[in-house]
């Protein structure tokens, strides 16, 4: 489809005319999961946005190449398999599978390419040792480093200069680097690491730094030069602007990726999400409580993608009550929704236009209550099978939506009842963490939780 797609480009810091390296052919990488535990609605939130822009890349240009990664080695990896006294090795299965089942349920289409770090190492030494050669890295303790003032455009993502970024960052001081600012490229092992989770290497055993790991899986994918690279505003510094200055040091003559796209934070009633904060939400606890996947996507995909978003209940149950008067259109027709879905019914110009302009959603769920409101009033065919294409297209359409809203969901409190009777058996078995997360997850739902004399256990909603 010919139409002019805007994109708003972090780099340059403006609104931009997306012009692909190869007419009609896209290339994408996107930062996926650090697979150390189950997604949590922000980590969802950015999966789901660049999928929307997958969907519609994949509507506008003849080839599209999207990889996402899954990061498998790395410290946060270590400790919680230490935590848990479990294999590196095992724990990273296991959460990757749950991260297939829980974005899964929200209608996310697995990338064109899903390189795994530990698959990649090999890769990555290459490109170090490349770095070395440039005079770039430089070895120090048995750590290989990016020298950041070898490059001389180091901050230009973030708009920073080298003494503002070493001022309140998240940089780690370390008597082996040169500059605060320089990163670690390759780190030795530890005594007593997991072997799943330490390489060979010229400079000794051990492990990639995670900046390296994006960088040389891109390059393998994708090539030095691409179109587009996405992740969550988090990562823009020090991640995005270390993968710029290694891979442009590493290729001379690459301009890496492009664009640049970061999506917004999200907030839980106006706070930042933590564990600590006792408001941390993960996908499966919303599905567990019967929400369908497809009102958690569009929850998370509501508010345009470069803003923050702030998960309230009332957001959920407004994002409820919108698929409900979606669904409605068609009235619980399971057949009817799969035969438009199988004559491969154009998708409505409009919204593609709309999310042509930076992926603006605002416009797009306006366009839908509108032709769901003249449906409703003319019952026009035509008009409602490209409703439903349109739908689908976004992700939205689930066959079991009505099964799965009128089945017989476990009321409130017996949910709750069901959380306490876990929580107690957590206790016993001195699982005081799995104890503290239900305690937590009932809260962030508004439940508070009163342990009363002779082991009983109390609610009340807040």
């Amino acid at each position: 489809m010919n139409l002019p797609i805007k994109i708003f480009d972090t780099l340059t810091n403006s609104e931009q005319t997306l012009k692909t390296i190869t007419p009609n052919h896209l290339k994408m990488y996107v930062c996926g999961p650090t697979v150390y535990d189950r997604p949590h609605l922000g980590n969802a939130r950015s999966v789901v946005i660049y999928d929307l822009f997958f969907r519609f890349f994949r509507e506008m240009f003849d080839e599209v190449i999207y990889v996402r990664n899954i990061t498998d080695v790395d410290d946060k990896i270590n400790a919680a398999a230490k935590e848990q006294g479990v294999s590196i090795y095992n724990l990273t299965a296991k959460i990757t599978e749950f991260f297939y089942e829980d974005i899964g349920a929200l209608k996310v289409l697995r990338p064109t390419y899903e390189p795994r770090a530990t698959d990649h190492i090999l890769e990555m030494i290459a490109m170090i040792e490349k770095l070395i050669a440039s005079g770039n890295a430089y070895i120090s303790y048995d750590h290989v480093l990016f020298d950041v003032n070898s490059y001389h455009d180091y901050g230009q993502l973030s708009n920073r200069n080298l003494d503002e970024m070493v001022a309140g960052s998240r940089v780690e001081i370390a008597a082996y680097k040169r500059n605060p600012l320089d990163f670690v490229l390759w780190k030795p092992a530890n005594k007593g690491d997991d072997a799943s989770s330490v390489f060979e290497s010229p400079w000794g055993k051990g492990r990639p730094g995670w900046h390296i790991e994006c960088s040389a899986m891109s390059s393998k994918y994708l090539g030095v030069d691409f179109d587009i690279h996405g992740g969550g505003a988090d990562l823009q510094f020090p991640h995005h602007e270390n993968e710029i200055a290694q891979s442009r040091c590493a290729n001379k003559n690459s301009h890496y990726a492009h664009y640049w796209i970061h999506n917004g934070f999200l907030t839980v009633e106006g706070e930042k999400m933590s564990k600590s904060l006792k408001n941390f939400i993960t996908v499966r606890d919303l599905l567990d409580q019967g929400i369908p996947g497809v009102v958690i996507r569009y929850l998370l995909t509501s508010t345009h993608y470069r803003k923050p978003f702030d998960f309230t209940q009332k957001s959920l149950d407004d994002a409820t009550k919108t698929m409900e008067k979606f669904y409605a259109v068609f009235a619980s027709n399971e057949e009817e929704i799969k035969k438009v879905l199988s004559e491969k019914t154009v998708i409505n110009k409009v919204v593609l236009e709309n999310l042509a302009q930076d992926l603006n959603i605002s416009k797009v769920v306006s366009h839908l209550h509108e032709m769901a409101k003249e449906i409703k009033a003319n019952n026009d065919i035509n008009l409602k099978n490209e409703f439903v294409a349109t739908l689908d297209f976004l992700g939205f359409i689930d066959v079991n939506f009505f099964e799965k809203k009128n089945d017989e969901v476990a009321s409130d409190e017996d949910f709750i009842n069901s959380q306490i009777e876990l929580r107690k058996q957590a206790k016993l078995e001195k699982n005081f963490a799995k104890a503290d997360e239900i305690r937590n997850n009932l809260l962030a739902q508004n439940i508070v939780l009163e342990d009363v004399v002779g082991g009983k256990t109390l609610w009340k909603k807040k």
